[in-house]
């Protein structure tokens, strides 16, 4: 699921501020702490063959973030994918893969115990 931040509805409308809010943007019960990460990836870059090797070769923790620039394109367990645009606040549940479509930088908000694990396999690849 995602939206651009202009269809967010607006909580409050200041002079000088304005706070949009999104309620019932996912469940985060039972998933611990969570890590806020900041990410850039190059246009190109395709993290599914990093996740070969995990269950379903895919990153199992769900995110919720925003694409502060570039465009994703998201491809979820059932085949399904989904473009993010800069601009989108966005959920990702547990199973999927990404991929840049444009250089990107976007943050995550993700349970550790989930995606610390997903990180280091990742790690692992590299090195390997």
């Amino acid at each position: 699921m995602h939206m651009h931040k202009n269809e967010i509805p607006i909580k409050i409308s200041a002079p000088g501020a304005v706070a949009r809010q999104k309620t019932d943007f996912g469940d985060a019960s039972g998933f611990g702490v969570i890590g806020g990460e900041h990410f850039t990836m190059d246009a190109g870059v395709d993290i599914a063959p990093l996740l070969r090797g995990l269950e379903n070769d895919l990153c199992d923790a769900p995110h919720w973030g925003y694409l502060i620039q570039g465009a994703l394109t998201v491809t979820f367990r059932n085949g399904d994918t989904e473009n993010v645009n800069a601009g989108d606040l966005f959920y990702w549940p547990p199973g999927h893969t990404v991929k840049a479509d444009q250089n990107a930088e976007f943050v995550l908000f993700s349970p550790q115990r989930e995606h610390t694990p997903v990180m280091d396999h990742i790690n692992r690849k590299l090195e390997g």
